[in-house]
């Protein structure tokens, strides 16, 4: 079975690339969690977050933005003392402004998931790269959204972790053609 070369070297990166990346997401809890875990990753590997990532859910409240809109100093603190997730104040602060921003967007009547989704017109693109070294780290469009999200207040969503997140997420599929979970998702 061919896969992505990235994730060949790791069983839990590999279950990861087989089930879920790249397999579109329309649960706007699950793309703010997404997001958040993006602009965690930023610095580090992905599988440094992967491996974190039921830690993050445990520290977060199950990754609500809900509940995270309404952390303070107290849960920051908790945040900073806690060794199962990244312990980096502009991160932690940075999971916080966004689920505020993201339920700013909820109380104006915008649905995360639907808003996104615009983007794209609905439909995932897909792109047909032959190598990892044809896949460019951002986009007009993760640009775009990047710019648009800053705006609307969220931090950590450069035009790169916004990149990173749009393949994740599904709505670009990066799978490369050689990779069994290209077509597969392809024609979900």
């Amino acid at each position: 079975m061919i896969r992505c070369p990235w994730c060949i070297n790791d069983n839990e990166y590999k279950r990861y690339h087989d089930e879920e990346w790249g397999v579109p997401q329309h649960d706007s809890e699950k793309l703010f969690e997404a997001l958040v875990l993006d602009g965690a990753q930023a610095g580090l590997s992905w599988i440094s977050i992967l491996r974190r990532r039921e830690n993050y859910r445990k520290a977060f409240d199950g990754m609500n933005p809900e509940i995270i809109a309404g952390y303070g100093e107290k849960d920051i603190e908790r945040l900073l003392n806690d060794d199962g997730i990244i312990r980096n104040r502009k991160k932690i602060e940075a999971a916080i402004g966004n689920a505020r921003a993201y339920m700013d967007m909820k109380e104006q009547g915008h649905d995360f998931s639907a808003w996104l989704w615009e983007w794209v017109d609905g439909k995932q693109i897909v792109n047909h790269y032959a190598s990892v070294k044809e896949i460019p780290p951002h986009t007009p469009l993760s640009k775009q959204i990047s710019k648009i999200l800053t705006k609307r207040g969220f931090a950590f969503v450069g035009p790169t972790i916004v990149y990173a997140f749009l393949q994740a997420a599904g709505f670009v599929n990066d799978h490369l053609t050689s990779c069994f979970r290209h077509g597969l998702i392809a024609g979900a």
